[in-house]
């Protein structure tokens, strides 16, 4: 059994305490993280290794963005993609265990998009779009299973928002985003474990706004963070678990962590 955690953790050097509890109490394998800001030589490498994760690959910047991905067992970087076109950290792709017989795992940050959701008056929201058109072209050539996992900032279904009505304009929702999302599955056929174990439409959200007073109660959610593998590899998936406890925790990320066990 091997179990992958992913996490938009909104600062990892602020929230080590949270991470370490998530790595406590769940213990997963794998942890992905995304929004780490900082800088690789500044990224909180002997906390890991006291908790038990001693396998490391960081793609990190200053102050913004940047992704890694800590584990239990071996690692190895396979690639670091710039679908954004301009330096960006946002991407690092590794494989977990024996070269060339361990799973792929690739974790990856996409842009949030901006506010307005015309790319002729928003560069951000064109970005993003064109993010995940390069890595649609990506996917279409891929030849071995793989999982892909992070914050993609699109909730596709309407039950992964509070409100479909509501939200039909806003960025991380809109149609064009949506059907930008969609031909990216359709490239690999890639599965959406999250709707193969909670399937729609029953609720599922991963974010809540900081702006929201009482989180909770109002639950304005969205599903931004996915676990996407390639057919064979999710059917190997037992279970799938979304840690909505994360967001009460003190100090927390706007985001929620998820894990996916395997049978391999």
């Amino acid at each position: 059994m091997v179990s992958v955690a992913s996490w938009n953790i909104n600062s990892v050097r602020l929230r080590m305490p949270l991470v370490e509890r998530l790595l406590d109490e769940e213990t997963p394998d794998v942890l992905c993280l995304q929004e780490i800001k900082c800088e690789e030589h500044l990224f909180p490498y002997e906390a890991f290794a006291r908790a038990g994760y001693q396998h490391m690959i960081v793609h990190g910047q200053k102050g913004y963005h940047g992704v890694a991905t800590v584990s239990r067992l071996p690692l190895r970087e396979v690639s670091r993609h710039d679908w954004q076109d301009n330096g960006e950290a946002r991407h690092v792709g590794v494989e977990v265990g024996g070269a060339g017989r361990g799973m792929i795992v690739e974790n990856v940050y996409i842009p949030a998009g901006g506010d307005i959701p015309d790319r002729t008056l928003n560069t951000k929201f064109g970005q993003k779009l064109d993010f995940v058109e390069r890595m649609t072209r990506w996917a279409d050539a891929l030849d071995r299973p793989t999982l892909i996992v992070g914050d993609f900032n699109i909730a596709p279904l309407e039950s992964d928002v509070w409100s479909h009505k509501q939200l039909l304009k806003v960025v991380s929702h809109t149609p064009v985003e949506v059907e930008a999302l969609t031909r990216f599955m359709d490239a690999h056929g890639w599965d959406d474990i999250g709707r193969r174990h909670i399937a729609a439409p029953q609720r599922y959200f991963s974010w809540w706004s900081y702006r929201s007073a009482d989180w909770k109660k109002n639950d304005r959610g969205r599903r931004l963070d996915h676990m996407w593998a390639s057919p064979e590899l999710a059917a190997q998936t037992v279970s799938h678990r979304v840690l909505e406890a994360a967001r009460a925790w003190e100090r927390p990320s706007d985001h929620v962590p998820l894990i996916t066990e395997f049978a391999l």
